[in-house]
């Protein structure tokens, strides 16, 4: 599968079956971990057949999880930087996850963190999880607000961006709040931008949502302002 396709075909799927995860999957999923990790100095850890990490919350709460025995925990250091990077990464795992037949949620708070299950550095914090295995089903798309609102640009705006636009605005973002926007600038140079949100994560999403903005546009054909 084609990660523009994974992009298409992803969505967040909070209830899971009991099925083990395949083999060969979880051994991909460990190396790109391990990749990526080494590369970036983020502390990423993939926990198998837990049941209680999202376990506990109630039937009415937003965002409720059933059935989740496998989650990928994404520590890493404090900062803004950081918190990109957690999002940035994070989704090519949840991508990769999707090409392998997995489903996958981001869970910023309904979650608890077991002791013994991951280990934490000096100075790092957990960020969010990412619960991940087979779903009852393959969830569903949101509503997707006009693009006009998520971007800027001077002048006549390439066919390319309009592609990176539409799988940035496919991109997962808490509460599917979208609070961010890309600036096309001179030179096919890209800035982007976040805005508050009471709910938080904004940067996360950011880092998520430039993910899929590389994929649908093609890296070669701009640069980050």
């Amino acid at each position: 599968m084609e990660l523009i396709e994974a992009i298409r075909q992803r969505h967040s799927v909070r209830r899971y079956t009991d099925r083990p995860i395949d083999v060969s999957a979880l051994a991909t999923l460990r190396v790109e971990i391990e990749r990526i990790n080494a590369e970036t100095g983020l502390h990423v850890q993939i926990i198998v057949d837990e049941p209680k990490g999202f376990s506990g919350f109630g039937i009415t709460t937003y965002g409720q999880f059933s059935g989740v025995r496998n989650y990928i925990v994404m520590a890493a250091p404090r900062g803004r930087e950081w918190e990109e990077k957690v999002g940035y990464y994070g989704e090519k795992l949840v991508l990769l996850a999707q090409t392998l037949g997995l489903n996958t949620c981001w869970a910023g708070l309904t979650y608890k963190k077991i002791p013994g299950t991951f280990t934490l550095s000096d100075g790092e914090k957990i960020h969010c999880m990412i619960s991940l295995g087979y779903g009852e089903d393959q969830g569903r798309q949101h509503p997707q607000k006009p693009a006009e609102k998520f971007f800027e640009a001077d002048g006549e705006v390439p066919q390319w961006f309009r592609e990176g636009l539409e799988a940035a605005l496919l991109a997962p973002t808490a509460v599917n709040q979208q609070k961010f926007k890309f600036i096309l600038r001179e030179g096919n140079k890209v800035a982007t931008r976040t805005f508050f949100s009471p709910w938080g994560y904004t940067v996360i999403d950011l880092g998520i949502a430039k993910y899929h903005f590389e994929i649908g546009a093609g890296k070669g054909n701009f640069e980050w302002a």
